[in-house]
């Protein structure tokens, strides 16, 4: 019961405490405005500078806007000032050391921020200030800033930016109104991370400027946002597709002639790349700072374009007809003998230990001989198979020496009406089938060796593409090898 009883009377006691700080409050604030202004400089002498201390706590980078370069900001604003007609004794008032009031009630100074990019003017909002006693005036305010920012993004998205928040007073000037760092740096202990950007600091510098129109110095206070790009978003949706897409270039050279789509394959990525461009494009401001991942892209477009190229080239020679000139002799010791050897590039059945008779019909040229079928031996006299029609040895011997000369297979020696096998007539009626024969199957034989050299010339076309296909491959390998290379260290 007696603890009832206790509590209840503290509980009255608080009350009639508190109310009596009230009527002392009400009785405070009516003294102090009798008589005050709010339009003036509170100072008893008008040559006396008034100190204001400024402290800006940055609370989040709500977004950076490179195109227009205009950074927004969140801020706390802190501003404290003596205001000489704002003093009292406490202990006329019952002790009452601080009151808040409405800050639109006393005199303000006019520190605005000067490199403002807002279309409308938002200045601090129009909250209370805590008034001392001893005329001391502390206004913390929040504001959301939009301020100019020169961005410059020659590294994007490696880059780091430097944004400036100068604050000073609009209409005094420093032997008016002086401004002082409440601390070397912004605050950014209540700072709110940003997914796009990480604040590294903001650091505080007083600058005294003269300007042109006047002669009177005017300080003022310039807080520098330290600013670094989180690039993982960057890499993972900008970098890496083109790296990738980069490398697909080079295979454009390994797909085979034939198939019809080399050409295409090397458009479609020229356009692939196109797209990323206008996506970087349209995020960075139109100056002449071409980004990192821009002129990675402008390279590897050029690269490209050459690759598409070169394979027409390469694709005209392929597809040499008749009508081509042979192979020169340069470019088949150059080529077809050496650096298919380097590249690896074999015919079919072919590889690096096959011995050099043994390779492709390219070096056979001479299987068929330079003279024609039957050489020397197609004068020889009616007579001369007469004598061998009954002897089978020597119809062995006249078939070899009349046989055409290195034709692979036996060539058309099994399947050739030779004059033996005629029927026999009269002297005179064997030696003119025979010359008819001879004439037939001579014909045959020009045919089927210009036929050859035909398709031995086109497959050595065929070759010196295929190398030079090869040879072009590695090269652009390498030139996206050291590209992407060099756009990592340039980023680091």
């Amino acid at each position: 019961m007696k603890t009832v009883v206790f509590i209840i009377g503290l509980s009255l006691l608080l009350k009639a405490s508190s109310s009596a700080q009230g009527k002392y409050a009400q009785k405070l604030l009516n003294d102090l405005m009798e008589n005050y202004s709010n339009a003036l400089r509170p100072v008893e002498d008008t040559d006396k500078t008034l100190n204001v201390t400024l402290q800006v706590t940055l609370s989040q980078i709500k977004d950076m806007d490179e195109r227009n370069q205009v950074l927004t900001s969140y801020l706390w604003i802190r501003q404290i000032w003596h205001d000489a007609y704002l003093k009292w004794d406490k202990d006329d008032y019952d002790g009452l050391e601080v009151i808040r009031i409405p800050s639109d009630l006393v005199w303000r100074p006019d520190i605005v921020l000067y490199n403002k990019a807002d279309d409308e003017f938002s200045g601090p909002a129009g909250t209370n200030v805590v008034l001392h006693y001893n005329g001391e005036i502390t206004w913390d305010s929040p504001a959301i800033t939009k301020s100019s920012c020169v961005v410059d993004v020659s590294y994007f998205p490696f880059d780091y930016q430097q944004c400036n928040l100068t604050f000073g007073s609009w209409t005094y000037n420093g032997n008016q109104v002086d401004i002082a760092m409440a601390m070397d740096s912004g605050e950014l202990s209540d700072f709110v991370e940003n997914v796009e950007w990480e604040c590294h600091g903001m650091p505080a510098a007083k600058n005294v400027i003269i300007y042109g129109c006047c002669s009177d110095p005017y300080p003022d206070i310039t807080y520098t946002v330290l600013l670094k790009r989180r690039s993982a978003f960057y890499i993972f949706n900008l970098l890496l597709p083109c790296v990738m897409i980069s490398f697909l270039a080079p295979l454009g050279f390994y797909l085979p002639a034939d198939s019809g789509e080399k050409v295409s394959l090397g458009v479609t990525v020229l356009l692939a790349l196109t797209v990323f461009q206008l996506m970087v494009a349209e995020s960075m401001p139109p100056s002449e700072n071409v980004p990192l991942i821009g002129k990675y892209y402008i390279a590897t477009m050029i690269m490209i374009t050459a690759s598409t190229a070169l394979t027409i080239f390469i694709m005209n020679i392929h597809f040499c007809g008749a009508e081509a000139k042979p192979v020169p002799h340069w470019a088949k010791v150059i080529i077809i003998d050496y650096m298919s050897k380097i590249f690896f590039v074999y015919e079919v059945g072919e590889n690096c230990t096959t011995p050099k008779r043994e390779k492709s019909p390219l070096h056979m040229e001479e299987s068929l001989g330079n003279g024609s079928l039957y050489g020397s031996r197609r004068h020889q006299d009616d007579g001369h198979y007469s004598q061998h029609r009954h002897h089978n040895g020597n119809r062995e011997k006249a078939n070899r020496d009349s046989e055409p000369g290195g034709l692979p297979n036996g060539g058309l020696r099994n399947e050739l009406p030779y004059p033996e096998k005629v029927a026999p007539c009269g002297q005179a009626c064997n030696c003119a089938r025979h010359q008819k024969l001879v004439r037939d199957v001579e014909y045959i034989a020009n045919y089927f060796r210009e036929q050859r050299a035909t398709c031995i010339k086109g497959a050595e076309w065929k070759k010196v593409a295929k190398v030079m296909d090869r040879f072009f491959m590695w090269i652009f390998f390498i030139m996206v090898f050291l590209m992407s290379i060099l756009i990592i260290s340039k980023a680091t």
